[in-house]
């Protein structure tokens, strides 16, 4: 699922480096309103692309300010790396970073159990965090037919040049193979790390930054 928002460190740190940065809540979680899941997280991405080309209101003090990108970057990890991935079926995406990605829903099955006793994982969400998954039972189970919001589904779509992922051999949640795999059958760039966990991107771009910043400027 979308984690608790927390990555403000990051953005600010990727401020710093002269990046306009943006990050966004998927329609549905957290201070997005909307139904999540109702249609793929990675249209949220589009969407928000979409919102680059127009002026652009801040809501406290109401400056509006402008943008016309000439490169678009996306950095997603976990239930977001699938979103990353996907992001690149956009023309206007430059390049993406997909950390520890989710990129194959069918092959993780019920991963639900891991985190819950409870039958119903929709339930289960909305007991623990209330409002901050806006979620029907029938979306969630979208994920299961394999076609929706899965990457796999869109491997001869994918273009391996536009594309890099990070993940750990020791990660708990999302079984390294299966990247491994998808990494082989796609030829996009892999960085498979020993050990690391459920990767964090807070860390995961600043230690490998000078890389990642290699793949932004290299030519598609």
């Amino acid at each position: 699922m979308p984690s608790m928002p927390r990555k403000q460190d990051l953005a600010y740190w990727l401020s710093k480096k002269g990046y306009c940065v943006f990050y966004p809540r998927f329609r549905g979680t957290w201070e997005s309103d909307g139904h999540f899941m109702r249609h793929s997280p990675a249209k949220d991405i589009s969407d928000v692309i979409d919102g680059l080309s127009k002026p652009l209101r801040e809501v406290t003090y109401g400056k509006k300010f402008s943008l016309k990108p000439k490169e678009i970057f996306v950095i997603g990890g976990s239930f977001g790396g699938a979103a990353a991935i996907l992001s690149t079926l956009d023309p206007r995406v430059t390049k993406a970073i997909a950390n520890c990605p989710v990129v194959d829903w069918k092959v993780l099955g019920n991963s639900e159990k891991k985190e819950t006793s409870n039958p119903s994982y929709v339930a289960y969400l909305k007991a623990a965090f209330g409002r901050a998954y806006n979620l029907k039972p029938k979306d969630w189970a979208k994920l299961r037919t394999g076609r929706f919001y899965n990457p796999a589904f869109h491997i001869k779509d994918l273009d391996p040049k536009k594309f890099m992922m990070f993940h750990s051999q020791d990660d708990p949640y999302i079984p390294w193979k299966v990247v491994a795999h998808f990494a082989k059958e796609t030829g996009a760039p892999l960085v498979l790390l020993k050990k690391g966990g459920h990767l964090s991107t807070n860390r995961t771009l600043p230690k490998y930054w000078k890389k990642i910043e290699a793949f932004f400027r290299s030519h598609s």
